[in-house]
């Protein structure tokens, strides 16, 4: 492999400008397909295999025309100072309203809340429900400026009210917190290197990775029904690998250029050495992104095939783009003490060099071997210390809820928020998350009777206050009934209300031959977690099976992948109760601008899995890559730990802090769900980079020490040798050239 790639980097160094014009090629040509691309479809929200997909599938299928997933919008009336709702003015006000929304082309329909019984006990507060004939992202602005405009003109007359539902919601851009995330990559950057064509360059391999993805996605999206979100993904791991791969390989650049290499030379060398970390890292990236197929949610499987391909194409760009534009400019992307001076002699040359890995290395390298000196000497209590840390961290995730945050997590400032106080406030804390209850009597001797049994059998079940009049389709073979909880949505009572329900169907159809399913949001969220949660077990099954074996190919130890994986469990384990701790049980929530506490997102979790165990691989394979190279060249294990710390922690301090950057812009975002990802991925990188990476690893290798590189003689004859440290290269006993007799001319010195 290390071969491989150095003879890559050569060839890509040499033929840079080949190299430069093929990958315009490829952008244009994605991006000429991208342009003449259908447009990407729709997030699909299909969840197969739950009930309550079940049941929206019956509801569509029965009830044509009436979408179950159609768009809604629930605008919501309060009297004001304890009047009535039902006084003239405000009841003219509210027909207004109704009269206005009803004439819209989308609208399926809306009723006055008079004739649906839609009003409070005690007449403070009524709502009006608007359906539309299609689903959220195929509203026209028309549309919702029309419901905008009807709402103001009932505020105008008198009357509170606010406005709820999918109907007003609209995606939040990123696009300032993905710019801030650059900016911080930049700044990491150039305080790591010095120089600012060093700092520009993994900026700018990164950037035409993602391009190049993006435009692909979306030049495919029609065939594969890849959406929008898989775009934004896929932007967001491209970007935060793209400039990590980049930055690693031009780290080994400079490090090579101070060991007195020629630049092609030192281009070649830094493909062959961190390429083939980065090519590896990019796998462990690649399986976990993959292995969301094994959740069995088609959205999850799309967005980790897409994601998957935008890390390919950074890997990619990393092994080709880079080694061409360092062909370039092999000069400017080191620090300036190392560009000035003109021709020398071979002992002006080392001396310079001498002075040079002296100096530069030991600001950057210092407090990174002095650490890992520290951690050798006393392994123990740095091992104990560490894994008690994340553990407490991780408590927390033991009362993990998960659910869908919705109007109840945004801020008090919103309309939506109001709106769903209010409804709790006038009608209950259930009424903002009624259950939908399909009943199939299509086997029932009498199916008005069997609609009339499920209907008293809901009524009757603890829990439910409400049960509303079923609704037939055409054929009278289903009928809807809708039911409202006592408790709020996200409460536990009420999952455990949904379960009671459907515990109840088998001795229902046994009386009546009648079937029935439970549904709606409520429902829906109930059941999308259950999934979630038993497939996560199955997911880490596969994902940490793979990857195990990868680096137990790419490490040859038994030892060191066991240790990556438990590595891995404790920062997510500790990432996870951080997310629990903030956003469900409310501590320091202010600090993150998080309003209304509430369940955990039931994707987060198969997400948190996902990426940052492929991330976590990148820095086990870079930092663990430079010791092991250490250690096979003939030092000490603790002595090896030591030398991989002086090459590689700044570096993978570096990359972590951009990774982080990257994901701490989606905080900035207004909706509580894009921040706890943002917050998640984030706080998931700084736990496993700066303590699993940096504090339990060194301790670990350094209490295992020889053995932490034991293979048995059976199981090594039979794996096939991967040089990712790059030992063939350095049997080749490259000389150390003058740097500057070549490039001050800025062409390729051909290698012997």
């Amino acid at each position: 492999m290390a071969t491989f790639l150095y003879r890559l980097g050569q060839w890509a160094f040499r033929r840079r400008r080949t190299v430069v014009l093929a990958w315009l090629a490829v952008l244009a040509a994605v991006f000429l397909g991208a342009s003449s691309a259908a447009e990407a479809p729709d997030d699909s929200s299909s969840m197969p295999g739950i009930e309550s997909q079940q049941a929206f599938d019956l509801i569509n299928k029965r009830f044509p025309g009436a979408e179950a997933d159609g768009a809604q919008a629930r605008i919501v009336f309060v009297a004001e100072d304890g009047q009535h709702v039902t006084a003239a003015a405000d009841r003219a006000a509210i027909g207004n309203l109704v009269a206005a929304v009803a004439d819209g082309p989308q609208v399926a329909g809306v009723t006055s809340p008079f004739d649906t019984n839609a009003v409070s006990k005690d007449k403070s507060t009524a709502y009006v429900t608007v359906t539309y004939k299609v689903d959220s992202d195929d509203l026209t602005d028309a549309s919702r400026t029309d419901l905008t405009k009807a709402v103001d003109q009932a505020r105008n007359a008198g009357l509170v009210v606010e406005a709820g539902g999918s109907a007003l919601e609209t995606d939040a851009g990123q696009g300032m917190g993905e710019a801030l995330g650059v900016l911080v990559a930049a700044v990491v950057l150039l305080i790591t290197f010095g120089s600012l064509a060093a700092a520009g360059l993994p900026l700018l391999t990164a950037i035409l990775g993602v391009c190049v993805s993006l435009a692909g996605i979306t030049a495919v999206s029609s065939a594969f029904g890849f959406s929008s979100t898989v775009g934004e993904l896929a932007m967001m791991l491209g970007l935060a690998v793209g400039i990590d791969y980049s930055l690693f390989v031009v780290s080994r650049y400079r490090e090579e250029r101070a060991n007195g290499h020629q630049p092609q030379e030192a281009a070649a060398l830094a493909a062959g050495t961190a390429g083939s970390a980065v090519v590896f890292a990019g796998l462990t990236v690649v399986i976990a992104l993959l292995g969301l197929s094994v959740v069995g949610v088609p959205m999850l499987t799309k967005m980790g095939i897409g994601s998957a391909g935008a890390v390919l194409v950074g890997v990619l760009v990393a092994l080709t783009a880079v080694p061409a534009l360092l062909g370039f400019w092999p000069n400017a992307v080191l620090a300036r003490r190392d560009r000035k001076g003109g021709r020398r002699t071979p002992a002006q040359l080392f001396g310079r060099i001498g002075r040079t890995k002296t100096a530069g290395t030991r600001t950057k390298a210092a407090r990174g071997v002095r650490w890992a000196q520290f951690v050798v000497r006393r392994p123990l209590p740095v091992l104990l210390l560490s894994v008690i840390g994340l553990g407490a961290l991780a408590v927390p995730s033991l009362d993990l809820r998960m659910g869908m945050p919705g109007d109840e997590a945004k801020s008090t400032s919103t309309t939506e928020r109001r709106a769903y106080d209010a409804l709790a406030e006038g009608f209950g804390p259930g009424f903002n998350g009624p259950l939908t209850v399909v009943v199939d009597v299509r086997t029932a001797a009498d199916p008005e009777a069997a609609v009339t049994a499920v209907s008293a059998q809901l009524a009757g079940t603890k829990g439910i206050v409400s049960v509303s009049p079923a609704r037939f389709n055409a054929a009278k073979d289903t009928a809807v009934i809708s039911a409202v909880p006592s408790t709020a949505p996200t409460s536990r009572q009420t999952q455990d209300l949904v379960h009671t329900i459907r515990g109840e169907r088998s001795a229902v159809q046994a009386a009546t031959g009648a079937d029935f399913k439970v549904t709606g949001t409520t429902a829906l969220n109930i059941d999308v977690g259950q999934k979630m949660q038993d497939a996560l077990v199955p997911y880490l099954a596969v994902v940490v099976g793979l990857a195990f074996l990868l680096l137990m190919l790419v490490f040859r130890s038994i030892l060191v992948p066991l240790k990556a994986a438990l590595g891995f469990l404790l920062s997510v384990g500790a990432a996870l109760g951080a997310i629990v701790t903030v956003f469900q049980q409310g501590h320091g929530a202010g600090l993150f601008g998080v309003d209304e506490t509430g369940p955990i997102m039931s994707t987060m979790p198969i997400f948190l899995v996902g990426i940052v165990f492929g991330l976590a691989m990148d820095y086990q394979v870079f930092l663990v890559s430079r010791i092991r190279e250490a250690h096979i060249h003939g030092e000490q294990p603790r002595q090896a730990v030591v030398t991989g710390f002086r090459h590689s922690a700044h570096v993978v301090g570096a990359a972590a802090l951009i990774m982080m950057a990257v994901f701490g812009g989606f905080m900035t975002g207004g909706e509580s769900m894009v921040k706890m990802v943002g917050f998640g991925l984030a706080g998931a990188v700084f736990f496993d980079a700066f303590v699993v990476r940096m504090a339990f690893v060194p301790a670990v290798l350094a209490l295992l020490g020889k053995r932490a590189w034991w293979l048995p003689k059976w199981l090594d004859r039979l794996l096939p040798r991967v040089d990712i440290e790059g030992e063939a290269l350095t049997k080749q006993a490259h000389a150390p050239r003058d740097p500057v007799d070549n490039h001050d001319r800025q062409t390729p010195v051909r290698v012997v």
